[in-house]
């Protein structure tokens, strides 16, 4: 088995979405509005946005080929896009409950998880990924230690070699 087949390649923008949605579902159990927490200051967006954070989390387990699924590749965007849209909605336009003066920090989590989701979808179409390799205990024992000097580089041949026409130096 070689190096090659054990190597795991990570995908950044599934990662990056995927942060994103966590921090969108966190959000929605923080105050948004004065003392409403996201939970309690909707009816259906905030079931809709734990909806779409948690199609994230499925398009990450996708890359990584744990599941398989039938979403396309244009999903991811359409999911940033649409998070990105209703936080923004409810940042311009709160609930009519005159709360237009005290907005949340789970609002600007809210808005910052959504962000990364579209971000992470953006990043999504470069297919940039992380390459991690396990390593073994043979392969960490044979490793030299990080804090060890490098070899020394010698600057002469070794005694057994006689000098070269090219090794001697030009006047």
């Amino acid at each position: 088995m070689n190096a090659r087949s054990r190597e795991m390649h990570i995908p950044v923008g599934p990662l990056v979405a995927a942060v994103g949605g966590v921090l969108l579902i966190v959000s929605l159990g923080l105050d948004w509005y004065a003392d409403l927490s996201g939970f309690n200051s909707f009816e259906v967006l905030d079931l809709v946005l734990v909806l779409v954070a948690l199609v994230t989390l499925v398009v990450l387990a996708a890359a990584l080929g744990l599941l398989r699924t039938p979403l396309r590749d244009g999903t991811p965007l359409v999911i940033g896009v649409a998070a990105l849209v209703i936080v923004l909605s409810q940042l311009i336009n709160p609930p009519p409950a005159g709360l237009n003066d005290d907005i949340g920090t789970g609002l600007w989590l809210g808005l910052a998880g959504a962000a990364l989701m579209l971000a992470g979808a953006i990043l999504s179409t470069a297919r940039i990924a992380i390459a991690v390799e396990p390593r073994t205990r043979a392969s960490a024992a044979a490793a030299p230690p990080p804090d060890a000097p490098p070899p020394p580089a010698r600057s002469t041949p070794p005694p057994d070699q006689a000098p070269t026409v090219a090794d001697e130096p030009r006047p």
